[in-house]
């Protein structure tokens, strides 16, 4: 008979199928995590911190409203497209091709909108164009 003891084996942890599961668990979510595009963020615009505006005699200010609604100096233009703009745009230029066409845009108006007043300007040869922004409440405070 044999009363000695036996040796139990020392239990072993193996990691390695546990390693192969993590990384096959991270491959799958690396593949089917949908990331946040940039159309879903939040944008305003637009703001900035600028010294006052000079008088220039020669500017065409030109209002983009939010619905796409444009006003040339004041003046409601008719239509919306490049052709009617773009006749205001000359009509209201008194110093012709050399004038500074300022864009003030509503923050919420489309891209588009403010893409078909640069439009009408470059088809009419005007090409100093510059954006009309709002200054931050920190710039009031200096």
């Amino acid at each position: 008979m044999n009363f000695r003891p036996r040796e139990r084996p020392e239990p072993e942890i193996n990691l390695i199928p546990f390693i192969d599961v993590l990384l096959v668990v991270l491959i799958f979510l690396m593949l089917s995590t949908s990331y946040s595009k940039f159309t879903e963020l939040q944008v305003k615009l637009p703001a900035a911190d600028a010294e006052q505006l000079r008088d220039y005699p020669k500017e065409v200010i030109v209002a983009v409203s939010s619905d796409g609604r444009y006003m040339v100096n004041q003046t409601l233009v008719d239509g919306r497209g490049i052709e009617p703009l773009g006749a205001a745009l000359t009509q209201a230029a008194k110093a012709g091709k050399d004038s500074v066409i300022i864009i003030s845009a509503d923050a919420s108006a489309t891209h588009q909108a403010v893409i078909i007043v640069m439009e009408a300007a470059r088809r009419h040869g005007m090409t100093q164009i510059t954006f009309a922004t709002q200054g931050t409440a920190r710039s009031g405070a200096r």
